[in-house]
């Protein structure tokens, strides 16, 4: 069965969405950006909207879905301070919303090394671990969500480490807190690496994004996943269900 999406947000990843749809069983019926806003879809049949817009027009964007009763798979990051008023929203109306900090299956996997690793270093305190990122010089949040998520990921593996810290460090560090580190500039994709320094090794865990396709790929998925399904959805629920089946 076909499902039809419209495309909230037309940059990058809206005009990959648009191309790869057709071959995986996706059809775009709408396409929606600042000369033609979201709030003009309502008359078009689809069953899934799907966003890649701003943080700030997030919340918005699922009102209008909530209004009018369509799902929606969110892709925009860096609007999570509003997570609590979305999932509102969404039990309210009873659509299905489904959001991920990143829609690529090589990034999942990621995610689960991270956690495997803090779990195998809980209890070895001289290994020390640290995450940093790149992105495009054009990317308007930092950290990256991805960043984010691997770190929250890492933490709760591990006793030791109890807050992140997103910013430069000019003094020493608090021991308990997992720097969390950036870098803008260029057309990087997305780089993500896990380091986990020793007194005589380290570690590298790293996941580099080659192109766009792998998110565009797990955005299709995520809306034929949420065709039919009402809820609050996590992506990492979509890896576990589909890909991994």
């Amino acid at each position: 069965m076909t499902t039809r999406i419209v495309l909230v947000g037309y940059g990058r990843m809206g005009a990959e969405l648009h191309r790869a749809a057709p071959q995986a069983g996706c059809e775009v019926v709408g396409v929606h950006d600042l000369d033609n806003p979201y709030s003009t879809a309502l008359h078009e049949g689809y069953d899934v909207a799907i966003d890649f817009t701003e943080p700030t027009a997030v919340l918005d964007n699922v009102r209008i879905a909530a209004e009018h009763g369509k799902n929606i798979v969110i892709g925009t990051t860096g609007w999570y301070h509003d997570l609590e008023r979305v999932h509102a929203l969404q039990e309210r109306a009873g659509i299905g919303v489904l959001y991920g900090s990143n829609f690529s299956i090589g990034v999942q996997i990621f995610f689960r090394l991270v956690a495997q690793a803090g779990h195998l270093i809980d209890a070895l305190d001289e290994y020390d671990p640290m995450i940093h990122e790149w992105h495009h010089r054009l990317k308007k949040d930092a950290p990256s969500g991805t960043a984010l998520t691997a770190a929250h990921k890492l933490i709760h593996e591990l006793e030791r480490k109890t807050s992140i810290a997103t910013e430069a460090q000019h003094d020493r560090i608090d021991p308990q807190a997992l720097h969390v580190s950036s870098t803008r500039g260029g057309e990087i994709i997305g780089k993500h690496r896990l380091t986990i320094d020793g007194p005589s090794d380290a570690i590298e865990i790293q996941h580099t994004a080659k192109n766009r396709s792998g998110f565009v790929q797990g955005a299709l998925a995520a809306a034929r996943w949420m065709q039919h399904r009402h809820g609050f959805f996590d992506f990492s629920e979509v890896f576990d269900e589909v890909v991994r089946a």
